[in-house]
């Protein structure tokens, strides 16, 4: 079965910033010599996430303010107290979401709803280039 790996870079303002990759996604799966198949999105660091949501202004702060009530600032993190770097709600925030999304593809068409997008979370407390690794199996 074939399989194409590849990445791209993303800048992102931390501090809960949500970015729809969706495009950059879209568009490796229309260049990949692979039709038909799964690519898996994955982003590096223990910082950031990945999902899908529908990329739209209510949802965009309904999840961050969900996202703050689950793992707020402002708390003690063990890891703050180990590292002093401040940033213990991230690690926890991206372990909640996850570092990598799956999608299926049909005939170079990623299988999401009319409404779904897929997304990278930086929970981090400062900016970044974040890489996201894209892994395309099928055939």
């Amino acid at each position: 079965m074939p399989v194409e790996s590849g990445n791209f870079r993303v800048k992102t303002k931390g501090f809960g910033d949500i970015l729809d990759i969706t495009p950059q996604v879209r568009g490796a799966v229309e260049i990949s010599r692979i039709s038909s198949g799964l690519v898996n999105v994955s982003i590096a660091g223990s910082t950031a996430a990945v999902t899908s949501i529908e990329y739209e202004p209510g949802v965009v702060r309904d999840l961050k303010e969900a996202i703050e009530r689950l793992a707020p600032r402002g708390i003690h993190y063990y890891h703050d107290a180990a590292w002093g770097d401040g940033n213990g709600y991230a690690h926890v925030r991206a372990a909640l979401v996850g570092a990598s999304f799956t999608i299926p593809f049909t005939q170079k068409r990623l299988g999401l709803g009319t409404w779904q997008q897929v997304v990278l979370l930086d929970f981090d407390n400062r900016s970044r280039t974040r890489e996201v690794y894209l892994q395309l199996v099928g055939e």
